[in-house]
């Protein structure tokens, strides 16, 4: 039986200074350096939310050069728009079954970079699933997993959840990839995530005043 749970929660943005101004305005704490991606052109910071749970931003890399594929997450759409916290990532024990529930889940590519090895969906174009409410899939290859190695900033995610024109179809989507919980997901007029995060000041949210 495929095991998948919540793994990390992504905020893109036109820079990384941009994306890390974002969540420090919001959490009162910055996300930390992280590293490269040279396959996609892309960069990020990191904030460890949890033993197991993490939060990235990303923005393409201006130093790198041209991706071998399209830049996940959107980046190549939405290049020159504002932070948001625009998608979330599901941890599951077998990608290729998970994957297999839709076809939006598109390719598995292998990454690693340093230590690090693992698979991810890419959807067509580097889209998302279901505008992001839907998570993309991550298979971890090594271990421990990366969020153990990360800084304790003392920040904790409390509950993500997801408004969706479709949410009946998120939610079979959900099940299908074997998620049981972590995340909710309501009806709505337009796509959104939600993530509340206890802080040193605090809690707090992310993607209430997005859009």
């Amino acid at each position: 039986m495929i095991a998948t749970q919540l793994d990390h929660i992504a905020v893109t943005a036109p820079s990384l200074e941009a994306g890390c101004d974002y969540v420090e305005a919001l959490l009162g704490v910055r996300p930390r350096p992280g590293g490269r991606h040279n396959r996609m052109g892309t960069h990020n910071c990191l904030l460890k939310l949890g033993p197991l749970v993490y939060l990235e931003v990303l923005a393409m890399d201006p130093e790198a050069g041209p991706p071998e594929l399209p830049r996940w997450f959107r980046l190549d759409q939405d290049r020159d728009a504002p932070p948001r916290l625009a998608a979330w990532v599901a941890r599951t024990t077998d990608v290729r079954t998970a994957a297999a529930a839709s076809p939006a889940y598109g390719r598995i590519e292998p990454f690693e970079r340093g230590s690090l090895r693992w698979d991810i969906t890419l959807p067509e174009r580097g889209g998302l699933v279901y505008d992001g409410v839907a998570p993309l899939l991550i298979q971890w290859r090594t271990e421990p997993h990366p969020a153990a190695g990360m800084p304790d900033d003392r920040c904790a995610l409390v509950g993500l959840e997801g408004w969706h024109p479709e949410a009946a179809a998120v939610s079979k989507l959900l099940e299908a990839v074997g998620l049981k919980e972590g995340f909710r997901v309501h009806p709505g007029p337009r796509p959104r995530l939600v993530a509340r995060i206890q802080t040193p000041g605090g809690l707090r949210s992310l993607g209430e005043t997005d859009g």
